[in-house]
């Protein structure tokens, strides 16, 4: 009797879970994606990623789409400028050809991910509302609505607060210490001169105004701040309102140029409080049949390394691959894939870390500067 293929049910349709359905389907393996959101244009998908030659360029190359993805690169995304509160420059290095960490908008690469793929692959609109383990290493889906669904092998790539991980480990993401705001500016050229044509740092004791330039001159801003944990709901500021908000941030910034308080008073009125979460570096779980973590879901990380897209892109190949060679032994092929996924993802939790405390320090931008010093070709975020 021939034996049938494993079904494969992957959560989360970021970048990840698109990664491995692709590579699975170039290897003629189908899977399904759940993804809550109802369609690819349900929400803003965020600001620019810088793709590494090792990572996320790797997996593009593996899933046939690196030609297309070099159509999308910002040509000028990998300039990076540094400066203190006061506009002081420490740092003006332009984009040079083979710098190996090209800057692609995360909405077009997420675009061009979803589109490789078969019609049918990846389900919209469903929200995972509990997983059940059954016999064999199988597990249940139950969405909201009431709709299940079992499946022989379960990947959980639905990020930070992922309904998959609970079958693996106890770990829960802990604020680390940052909130940000998101903004975006407008007519970026004529308006601010210090915002380089890529990616900005200006750093100062505790704060930070991070920049980068998309694609269409929109700069998205992100203003960092050391704060308690439920500073957002307690500081007495309604961040719903604009003009509250653009006042309570520069309270916070008033001792910086006037320059870079300018990009608080001209962004538009959309700002979006984000908390910085982390997984503790080295999560990990003993082997359970039937179900894996990629990308956040399994190590969740602060944005400053770079690291997070670019990992949950790698995941999505090396467990793609591991299946693909394994064949029918699904355990064998998890056990490979996990092995590996430990110790990267430990080491870049804390480059991660390292990179936090360089832009939050006493001394900032110091340790930021002297980093790019030392490694010419680096960038770490």
């Amino acid at each position: 009797m021939t034996r049938r293929p494993p079904s494969i049910a992957i959560v989360g349709g970021g970048l990840g879970g698109p990664v491995l359905a692709r590579f699975l389907q170039l290897h003629g393996i189908a899977s399904t994606i759940y993804e809550l959101e109802a369609s690819l244009d349900a929400r803003d998908q965020g600001g620019m990623l810088d793709l590494h030659d090792e990572s996320g360029q790797r997996a593009l190359r593996e899933t046939g789409l690196h030609e297309e993805f070099q159509k999308l690169v910002h040509p000028q995304g990998e300039a990076v400028r540094i400066l203190d509160k006061t506009g002081t420059v420490f740092i003006d290095r332009p984009a040079e050809d083979g710098d190996g960490r090209p800057e692609v908008d995360r909405r077009a690469l997420r675009e061009l991910l979803v589109s490789s793929l078969d019609s049918g692959t990846i389900v919209w609109g469903h929200k995972v509302a509990a997983v059940t383990a059954l016999e064999g290493g199988r597990h249940e889906l139950t969405f909201t609505g009431g709709r299940t669904t079992a499946v022989d092998l379960l990947v959980g790539a639905d990020g930070a607060w992922s309904k998959v991980r609970p079958l693996l480990s106890a770990a829960t993401p802990e604020y680390c210490g940052i909130s940000f705001r998101e903004l975006h500016v407008a007519d970026i050229d004529r308006r601010h001169a210090l915002v380089g044509p890529g990616m900005t740092f200006a750093l100062s004791h505790d704060k930070a105004m991070l920049s980068h330039r998309h694609a269409d001159g929109v700069v998205g801003l992100y203003v960092g701040l050391r704060v308690p944990e439920n500073w957002t709901t307690s500081c007495g500021v309604d961040w719903s309102s604009a003009p509250a908000a653009r006042v309570a941030l520069l309270e916070h910034f008033h001792d910086w140029s006037p320059e870079l308080q300018a990009l608080l008073r001209s962004c538009d009125d959309t700002i979006i409080p984000r908390r910085i979460h982390t997984l503790p570096a080295g999560h990990s779980w003993p082997r359970v049949p039937g179900v894996t973590l990629l990308g956040d879901a399994a190590h969740l990380m602060s944005p400053f390394a770079g690291e997070g897209a670019n990992l949950a892109m790698l995941d999505a190949t090396e467990l793609g691959r591991a299946l693909v060679e394994h064949g029918a032994d699904v355990e064998g092929a998890l056990l490979r894939y996990e092995a590996a996924l430990f110790p990267r993802s430990e080491a870049a939790a804390a480059g991660s870390a390292v990179g936090l405390e360089m832009c939050f320090a006493a001394d900032a931008p110091r340790g930021l500067v002297a980093f790019f010093e030392r490694m010419p070709s680096a960038e770490p975020s």
